[in-house]
Protein backbone atom coordinates (compact mmCIF):
# COMPACT_ATOMS: atom_id res chain seq x y z
CA UNK A 1 0.00 0.00 0.00
CA UNK A 2 1.17 3.48 -0.80
CA UNK A 3 1.55 6.28 1.71
CA UNK A 4 -1.44 8.16 0.30
CA UNK A 5 -3.65 5.11 -0.09
CA UNK A 6 -6.43 6.82 1.80
CA UNK A 7 -9.66 8.07 0.19
CA UNK A 8 -9.44 11.34 2.17
CA UNK A 9 -6.25 12.27 0.31
CA UNK A 10 -7.80 11.65 -3.10
CA UNK A 11 -11.03 13.48 -2.28
CA UNK A 12 -9.02 16.47 -1.08
CA UNK A 13 -6.76 16.50 -4.15
CA UNK A 14 -9.69 16.29 -6.57
CA UNK A 15 -11.77 18.99 -4.86
CA UNK A 16 -14.60 16.76 -3.70
CA UNK A 17 -13.72 16.63 0.01
CA UNK A 18 -17.07 18.18 0.97
CA UNK A 19 -18.83 15.20 -0.63
CA UNK A 20 -16.78 12.53 1.17
CA UNK A 21 -19.61 11.63 3.62
CA UNK A 22 -22.03 11.06 0.73
CA UNK A 23 -19.41 9.04 -1.14
CA UNK A 24 -18.74 6.90 1.92
CA UNK A 25 -22.47 6.23 2.30
CA UNK A 26 -22.81 5.25 -1.36
CA UNK A 27 -19.75 2.99 -1.15
CA UNK A 28 -21.18 1.28 1.94
CA UNK A 29 -24.50 0.69 0.18
CA UNK A 30 -22.68 -0.97 -2.73
CA UNK A 31 -20.24 -2.84 -0.44
CA UNK A 32 -17.20 -1.28 -2.10
CA UNK A 33 -13.61 -1.28 -0.85
CA UNK A 34 -11.25 1.65 -0.34
CA UNK A 35 -9.40 0.82 -3.54
CA UNK A 36 -12.64 0.95 -5.50
CA UNK A 37 -13.46 4.32 -3.89
CA UNK A 38 -10.06 5.70 -4.84
CA UNK A 39 -10.37 4.50 -8.42
CA UNK A 40 -13.91 5.91 -8.65
CA UNK A 41 -13.02 9.37 -7.33
CA UNK A 42 -10.22 9.64 -9.88
CA UNK A 43 -12.67 8.75 -12.63
CA UNK A 44 -15.20 11.29 -11.28
CA UNK A 45 -12.53 14.01 -11.28
CA UNK A 46 -11.68 13.20 -14.89
CA UNK A 47 -15.34 13.39 -15.88
CA UNK A 48 -15.77 16.67 -13.98
CA UNK A 49 -13.08 18.25 -16.13
CA UNK A 50 -14.86 17.29 -19.34
CA UNK A 51 -18.51 17.53 -18.19
CA UNK A 52 -18.62 19.76 -15.10
CA UNK A 53 -21.79 19.82 -12.99
CA UNK A 54 -24.02 22.71 -14.00
CA UNK A 55 -26.86 22.93 -11.49
CA UNK A 56 -26.83 20.50 -8.57
CA UNK A 57 -23.28 19.43 -7.80
CA UNK A 58 -24.24 16.97 -5.05
CA UNK A 59 -26.80 15.14 -7.19
CA UNK A 60 -24.40 15.06 -10.15
CA UNK A 61 -21.67 13.67 -7.91
CA UNK A 62 -23.93 10.98 -6.43
CA UNK A 63 -25.01 9.77 -9.85
CA UNK A 64 -21.54 9.79 -11.40
CA UNK A 65 -19.81 8.36 -8.31
CA UNK A 66 -22.23 5.42 -8.17
CA UNK A 67 -21.60 4.74 -11.87
CA UNK A 68 -17.82 5.01 -11.50
CA UNK A 69 -17.78 2.78 -8.40
CA UNK A 70 -19.31 -0.02 -10.42
CA UNK A 71 -16.83 0.58 -13.25
CA UNK A 72 -13.94 0.53 -10.79
CA UNK A 73 -15.16 -2.73 -9.29
CA UNK A 74 -15.34 -4.31 -12.74
CA UNK A 75 -11.85 -3.14 -13.66
CA UNK A 76 -10.30 -4.34 -10.41
CA UNK A 77 -11.98 -7.74 -10.71
CA UNK A 78 -10.82 -8.02 -14.31
CA UNK A 79 -7.24 -7.24 -13.32
CA UNK A 80 -7.31 -9.72 -10.45
CA UNK A 81 -8.60 -12.49 -12.71
CA UNK A 82 -6.18 -11.65 -15.49
CA UNK A 83 -3.06 -11.88 -13.34
CA UNK A 84 -4.10 -14.82 -11.23
CA UNK A 85 -1.75 -17.26 -13.00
Amino acid sequence: MYKNDNPDYYFTRTGFFDLLPAATRIARELHCTRNEMIEAICKVADKAQVYPPVKNRAAWFATVFREKLLEARAEILALKNRYRY
